[in-house]
């Protein structure tokens, strides 16, 4: 009997065993490491729309890249790709071949990383599709199939040696033959369209054959274009491929700058080589400037002009100009040092003489220090600086850099200057028949100080290079309002006072499109500090007779002529909830939105979570509107994408505890299929049960939506440990798959839902300088209706956010202890000194972000000093009774370390229960992956202790010594 009992025990604890190996488990931080996934951009459609290729990669792991025919999953093949942080893969234009890299194993740039070896080389693999034919390229750069040809393979090699030259090799992969070529001393290449022209630069030792050359890639022909000891750079094609542009420049040892020449090639079976050369055009191009590098060439689109970028030329300190002496000033100095030592009773010998003749003589002349002078390393800041000097340094690069834009007309001749100082930027428009300029530098200092935008605007004809102001401090409250071109070229669109304009650049009229709909198209949802921003437009159509807008739920069509009235295209977004967000642009060289063709628009309902994917029909005179519903599922759906020459679509669809895939279909996307196998481990991990929408209206009378994450293996009447996690509107991301990974922040609801804690994310809107009370109001309502479920351990609640989010955490718990524990990363807690710190990031100050951005104040703290006290965590910091985890670095550009230190000392004054952690020289966030690993687990060691019990490890409860640092970091690396 004791024997069977026996055999019973061991079977059922064998199976007991099995179940638990099988079962998913929690995913933990070093299980991160090893996941490996879909990137985004990490699916593509061969252009005939029958093979498809994704890679799967990994942190600290070797990825792979999967192909297979799209109609037959059983040709799926894997290659390995090597460690990859970017992975390179390209089908050719005629669907027969694919190109991919292979990077160094994980383990080998370990290896090389410990030993500081030279860079690891990369392979390149050729794939014939359909067949098992394989070629493999050693010590590879980038490459590209030569366009709609496909006939040949472009391989980049690494330039070897350091030599002056700048020229590397360049292999030709002649696909159909097998056979290869090297181009050597390679600088600059480009294909055109087609795919039959490569043009390219030659830059050799001692300029020995440097030139601009075209090569024939289908008899293999090369032309020299031109040869010159100098440098060929900025190969800029047509989009027809029927001609190209280049720079020549020449090093000039008067000036710091290379000077600069403009090629334009045409009629390239039989090449037209234009030249212009500045300096031999002495009347019409002013000599004190020269053609910049810094901005491509281009051909107008009916080839007559040139449009190149001009930037003043600066001389070298040796050719700099040395003011003349003036005689009378030096002989009366020196008349002044003779009396002095004539004055001088303490030189008793020759010796004595020759220290006071040193002593006088300090090498000042005309009262200006000589060369060899010590300069101090200084700024000066001035508080009539348009810019802060700390902006000043940020862009000082691009300031050198910039150049303005000009014009050679062929037939004349005739260079053109067609900007300067005066008017900073200019856009060339469509057809090239006018320019857009603009400059704000009169309204450059108050943009700064208060962030609401003004800009000054001109039309420029890009025939004589005449320049017409268009408006004079033109308010732009949001990005929606800048002007923006139709198709042709000929009609601005532009939002002013609430409303949407037409510019019409011949007729010189300005009309109103938007006062006849029965909407708004004021963006009311804004809650910055400007006025009447509008919703973005989704743009013009192709030709130019219709503009498309949205009024935050529907689109609607505007005609340009007065004979025909607006169409709501989408009928019943206003209606049920229902937001036409964007378009899909399926063909990246469209121009304008086709109406003639089916429009997809994603779509998002705002109180369901719900997203799909519709249509808006052509539009045609008497056509019904209303949009055709192709996908609409709790789920987010989006990244639509079709085969370039077939009828193949393909999207994204994902759940909060479902992993991205992509499916495939026709254009309807009815019963499309799943093609990927995305995260394929993620059958070995337990993940959220699912998610509940919470409603619940904040203290102010906002109805707002909050998102309840439910953790692994959820059972209903069970109430579990939550984290609170926000920044600003976040209900949206209901359905939203978080990747598992280390993240700049250490925060990942995946893992956290994982290990078992339930997460909730409520939306805040806010109300005008009150952004810390807005969080109060919002979020404290939100919790109150979560905890309705029955899923949140009120006794068990945490909270956590970064940056504003982080500002938003170490706010709350001023106001309220009903949080267990929180964790704020990089915050805002003292709102007026943080005002009048800067951005180190941008070089800007804080102020325009606090007065017309995030901070949503009314005016500076001087004019409004109780809103910015009430609202700076601080000032209230004596209430605070939560234990805080803080992350603040030193090197953060957005919210400076005093930040974090201010509060940090503030709450250790008070003997508050508050830990700092500060990783040096990081960002506003984590970059370094070791970096973000370890704060990733310690947040969650804190929140494990603080909100499940867990024993607290011993760099909460102790701290930990400087000198003993080292040890505990190594006790915890992996």
């Amino acid at each position: 009997m004791r024997k069977h009992l026996l055999i019973l025990w061991l079977f059922a604890l064998t199976c007991q065993l099995a179940f638990a190996q099988d079962s998913p488990k929690p995913m933990s931080w070093k299980d991160v490491a090893t996941w490996k996934s879909m990137p985004n951009s990490g699916f593509k459609l061969s252009p005939d729309g029958q093979w498809m290729a994704y890679v799967l990669t990994g942190i600290e792991v070797d990825g792979e890249l999967i192909l297979q025919k799209v109609a037959d999953s059983a040709s799926k093949k894997s290659f390995p790709i090597g460690n990859a942080n970017f992975a390179s893969f390209e089908f050719s234009e005629n669907s027969q071949w694919i190109a991919f890299k292979e990077y160094p194993k994980f383990t080998e740039k370990q290896a090389n990383e410990k030993a500081k070896g030279k860079p690891l080389k990369e392979k390149l693999h050729l794939i014939k599709l359909g067949t098992a034919d394989k070629k493999t390229f050693e010590g590879v750069g980038g490459f590209s199939f030569n366009g709609e040809a496909a006939t040949h393979l472009i391989i980049n090699l690494p330039k070897e040696g350091n030599g002056e030259a700048k020229g590397a090799d360049l292999l030709i992969y002649h696909l159909a033959s097998g056979k290869s070529q090297n181009l050597g001393n390679v600088r600059e290449h480009a294909l055109n369209k087609a795919g039959t022209h490569l043009a390219y630069s030659v830059d050799a030792a001692n300029s020995q054959g440097n030139g601009l050359y075209l090569l024939t890639l289908s008899n293999n022909s090369i032309q020299v274009l031109d040869s010159d000891e100098a440098g060929y750079q900025s190969i800029n094609w047509t989009e027809k491929g029927d001609a190209f542009a280049a720079l020549k420049l020449k090093k000039d040892k008067k000036y710091k700058q290379e000077k600069g020449t403009v090629l334009g090639v045409k009629n390239i079976s039989n090449p037209q080589v234009t030249l212009y050369e500045p300096a031999k055009d002495s009347i019409g191009f002013d000599q004190k400037y020269t053609i910049s590098p810094n901005r491509r060439p281009m051909w107008s689109e009916d080839l007559t002009r040139l449009f190149y970028g001009i930037h003043p030329l600066v001389l070298t300190e040796k050719e700099t100009p040395k003011k003349e002496l003036n005689k009378d000033s030096l002989a009366a100095a020196e008349s002044v040092k003779i009396a002095k030592i004539m004055a001088d009773t303490t030189i008793k010998s020759i010796a004595d003489l020759q220290k006071a003749i040193a002593k006088l003589d300090t090498g000042k002349v005309s009262g200006k220090k000589s060369n060899d002078a010590k300069k101090p390393e200084m700024t000066i800041w001035h508080w009539q600086d348009d810019r802060l000097q700390s902006r000043q340094q940020v862009l000082e690069s691009m300031d050198k850099n910039y150049s303005f834009w000009a014009m050679y007309d062929v037939a004349s001749k005739k260079h053109i200057a067609l900007q300067d100082s005066s008017m900073r930027d200019l856009s060339i428009l469509p057809k090239e028949q006018f320019a857009l300029g603009s400059d704000q530098q009169a309204y450059e200092l108050d943009i700064n100080l208060n962030g609401q935008m003004y800009r000054d605007y001109f039309i420029v004809d890009l025939k004589t290079g005449a320049r017409t102001p268009l408006f004079e401090k033109f308010y732009q409250p949001s990005f929606a309002s800048m002007p923006r071109p139709s198709t042709d070229g000929k009609k601005l669109l532009y939002g002013k006072d609430g409303h949407f304009y037409v510019y019409d650049l011949t007729a010189k009229t300005h009309t109103n499109i938007s006062e006849k709909l029965p909407v708004s198209v004021v963006d009311v949802e804004d809650d910055h500090n400007v006025t009447k921003p509008l919703y973005n437009p989704l743009g013009w159509s192709s030709d130019s007779r219709y503009v498309l807008v949205r009024d935050g739920w529907d689109i609607w069509q505007i005609p340009m002529s007065a004979k025909e009235t607006p169409i709501n295209l989408t009928q019943n977004g206003k209606t049920q909830k229902i937001r036409y967000q964007y378009r899909f642009n399926l063909d990246p060289e469209e121009k304008g939105i086709d109406l003639t063709k089916p429009v997809y628009i994603r779509t998002y309902g705002e109180l369901s979570k719900k997203s799909g994917i519709a249509t808006l029909a052509p539009a045609k005179t008497g056509l019904t509107a209303g949009a055709k519903v192709l996908l609409w599922e709790d789920a987010n759906i989006q990244g639509l994408t079709k085969a370039k020459k077939a009828a193949v679509y393909t999207f994204t669809k994902e759940k909060s505890n479902q992993p991205t895939q992509v499916f495939l279909g026709d254009a309807t996307l009815g019963n499309a299929k799943q093609v990927t196998e995305n995260a394929p481990d993620a059958g070995k991990f337990a993940w959220s049960s699912g998610v509940k929408l919470i409603d619940y209206v904040t203290t102010k009378g906002d109805s707002l939506q909050a998102a309840l994450f439910l953790p692994a293996n959820f059972v209903e009447g069970q109430k579990y440990p939550t984290v609170v996690y926000y920044y600003e509107k976040l209900s949206q991301t209901l359905h939203n798959w978080a990747n598992p990974g280390y993240s700049g922040t250490g925060w990942n609801p995946t893992l956290y839902t994982s290990n078992g804690y339930a997460v909730l994310i409520p939306d805040i809107v806010y109300k005008m300088d009150d952004p810390g009370m807005s969080a109060v109001w919002a979020v404290l309502p939100a919790v109150d209706a979560a905890l309705k479920t029955g899923v949140i351990d009120e006794t068990k609640m945490g909270l956590h956010g970064h940056s504003w989010g982080g500002y938003q955490t170490s706010f709350l718990i001023t106001q309220t202890n009903r949080f267990k524990a929180a964790a704020a990363g990089a915050p805002l807690t003292n709102m007026i000194s943080m005002y009048d710190l800067i951005y180190w990031n941008t070089g800007s100050g804080n102020m325009s972000i606090f007065e017309a951005s995030q901070g949503r104040f009314l005016g500076g703290p001087w004019d409004n000093w109780d809103a910015y006290e009430r609202n700076s965590p601080i000032y209230h910091v004596k209430n605070v009774q939560t234990p805080l985890l803080m992350l603040h670095n030193d090197k953060d550009g957005a919210v400076d370390f005093t930040q974090g230190v201010e509060y940090y000392n503030a709450l250790r004054r008070l003997k508050k229960p508050v830990i700092m952690i500060q990783y040096l020289g990081e960002n506003h966030g984590l970059g370094k992956i070791e970096n973000r690993k370890d704060y990733s687990v310690r947040m969650m060691e804190f929140f494990d202790h603080h909100l499940k019990g867990v024993p607290a490890p011993d760099w909460m409860t102790k701290g930990v010594p400087r000198l003993q640092l080292g040890d505990h970091l190594d006790e915890r690396a992996f």
